[in-house]
């Protein structure tokens, strides 16, 4: 018997050896991992290897999908949130409904219900998979829709999984369904935003960084357990609570607990991501024995598997078409949604001009200049998100070979393993049948897909058309426009020393704008002014790039790049500065 801390210590040094190997290979880590774990497996002295699904389940996908929440680029979210929304929901439970019927059809005595609980595991398309495609290149726009339906569409397939099972022991109902479906997601959604709200108020009280990452651990499973008890889904409350948080990070921590936060939440996601697949590697001898053991040879399971994944690349592939001449068809019109804002602009131009001339009957009607000044200002903003909106559908159209990346890159992973293996053990016959076909398609998705995907990519002609970093002419006007947003505060005589104090006048004409170029003199004197100074104008650069990425003009990626050039030289001048008070 191996000791069971012997295989995770070899599993977690695998799986760093495998990520830092195989992109010299230009491989995907993810296979390479599965490949390992099942050539372990094969070994004469390896015993059986099984895992609970309630550890991946509990365990693995919620702290795994809050990272990714994090992460998730909000201002790309919101534009494409509605066919992210029909792929999170409408394609799960299309899909389901084929399969099922698939499965009543070919299975004998496999009810409906239960061939729609099979469809239900087979249909949600991974955010751990989805990570082999992140790693191509391919533009942000697709990766975002890609990344955003594997984060919602495991509540829909959890959801139907669950009514479909119930109703294997009691009839089906379908209206207990969609109000059992609209109970689960509505409570996610407010459970998670209340986690993600009092997890900022919390962590941004808590200074020690190592402690408040501590606490961050903790979020994903504060959000899942509850909605899980109340009948929620509690992955989607884990999403959502991410998404709160990763808003809220840039107001409410400071520097040292971003840093922190991205660090030690890249290395969970790495550990659990890769573990992942080494273990879907090592149970799979196991998972072909059980099922060689109850059926005659594996040609019923696998010949089900691969017509199941067809069956949901056909579905996928005929759904995806239909969005794509939607946004096709909404792009042609992006020319008239263009003159009705820059009429709406212009009226509000004209309104504003005449608030501020104080002229005929307009001026008695405004009888609050603040809360005038304050609808102004909301309305330019709602505004100028809007063509910045139709600035990003412009310039990021989405055509057929989009399309076939969005299709093809739709794989099966962790969700669809954890969640066969929930399938009840009494009541139904077929089970070991039906985790095996899960297992396979799983298996052949990541295969065939994930190895095949870079090559997809490559013939439809996107290799290399975009990347998650923000462009370099993106980056030179957000960074102009914070050297303005400092410049324009230190003349405002608005930057103040970090215990409050006023800084002196004779700094403030020496420096005038070069507070935007790093100092490298010694601490002492003076310069400690300089230094202070220039930590006064970063917190007036963080304030102004927080106006900017409520308006949509910039990228996520670009505002990302930007908040950490800021923390990290914050990090570095108060590093500076606490060594010349040492001194």
């Amino acid at each position: 018997m191996i000791d069971p801390l012997i295989l995770v210590v070899a599993g977690v040094v695998v799986v760093a050896l495998v990520t830092v190997i195989a992109p010299k290979f230009n491989v995907a880590g993810p296979l390479v991992l599965m490949a390992l774990g099942l050539g372990v497996s094969l070994l004469p002295f390896f015993p059986p290897f099984s895992l609970d699904p309630e550890v991946i389940l509990v365990g693995v996908l919620p702290p795994l999908l809050y990272s990714a929440a994090v992460q998730l680029p909000a201002i790309e979210f919101r534009r494409d949130f509605v066919p992210i929304a029909g792929l999170s929901v409408l394609l799960v439970v299309l899909s389901s409904v084929v399969l099922g019927l698939f499965f009543w059809a070919v299975i004998p005595g496999l009810g409906l219900a239960l061939g729609i609980a099979l469809g239900a595991i087979l249909s949600p398309t991974d955010a751990v998979a989805t990570s082999i495609a992140k790693r191509l290149g391919i533009a942000p726009r697709v990766v975002t829709m890609l990344e955003g339906e594997s984060l919602l569409n495991d509540a829909t397939a959890l959801v139907l999984l669950r009514t479909a099972v119930a109703a294997v022991a009691s009839g089906f109902a379908f209206g207990d369904a969609i109000a059992n479906f609209a109970w689960g997601v509505v409570l996610a959604l407010v459970i998670g935003a209340a986690i993600g709200w009092v997890n900022l108020r919390v962590r941004e009280r808590v200074t020690n960084s190592a402690a408040n990452t501590a606490l961050s651990f903790t979020i994903p499973f504060i959000a899942y357990l509850p909605t899980e008890h109340l009948g929620g889904s509690g992955l989607v409350a884990a999403v959502v609570a991410g998404i709160v948080t990763g808003q809220g990070a840039t107001r409410r921590f400071t520097p040292e607990q971003r840093m922190s936060d991205r660090l030690n939440w890249r290395t969970i996601e790495l550990i659990l991501e890769g573990g992942v697949f080494l273990v879907f590697g090592l149970e799979l001898k196991d998972i072909v024995q059980s099922n060689l053991s109850e059926h005659e040879g594996l040609w019923h399971g696998t010949w089900l598997a691969l017509s199941a994944l067809g069956i949901a690349l056909v579905v996928r592939a005929l759904y995806v078409s239909g969005l794509i001449w939607i946004q096709g068809r909404r792009g042609r019109n992006l020319a008239r949604h263009q003159g009705r804002i820059d009429e709406a602009r212009d009226r509000l131009d004209r309104f504003e001009e005449a608030v501020r001339n104080d002229s005929g009957s307009l001026s008695r009607r405004v009888d609050d200049p603040a809360r005038t000044d304050r609808r102004i200002g909301w309305m330019r903003l709602r505004i100028s998100r809007t063509m910045a909106d139709l600035d990003y559908y412009r310039d990021s159209p989405l055509g057929w070979r989009h399309g076939s990346i969005i299709v093809w890159a739709g794989m099966r992973g962790v969700v669809t393993l954890a969640a066969a293996q929930t399938l009840p053990r009494e009541g139904v016959e077929d089970r070991p049948l039906l985790i095996f076909v899960a297992f396979l398609v799983a298996l052949f998705s990541l295969v065939v897909q994930g190895l095949t995907l870079p090559a997809v990519v490559r013939a439809v002609g996107l290799s290399g058309d975009g990347g998650e970093g923000p462009t370099r002419e993106e980056q030179r006007a957000l960074d102009a426009e914070l050297r303005e947003a400092s410049a324009a505060a230190l003349q405002a005589g608005k930057l103040r020393r970090r215990d409050g104090e006023a800084f002196p006048d004779e700094i403030i004409e020496r420096v005038g704008a070069r507070i935007t170029e790093p100092p490298d003199e010694d601490v002492s004197g003076r310069m400690r002014d300089l230094l202070e100074l220039r930590l006064a104008s970063i917190e007036a650069m963080r304030r102004r790039l927080a106006r900017v990425g409520r308006d949509g003009r910039y990228s996520t990626a670009a505002l990302r790049h930007a908040l950490a050039e800021l923390d990290a030289d914050q990090l570095s001048l108060e590093l500076r500065l606490d060594d010349g008070e040492e001194e």
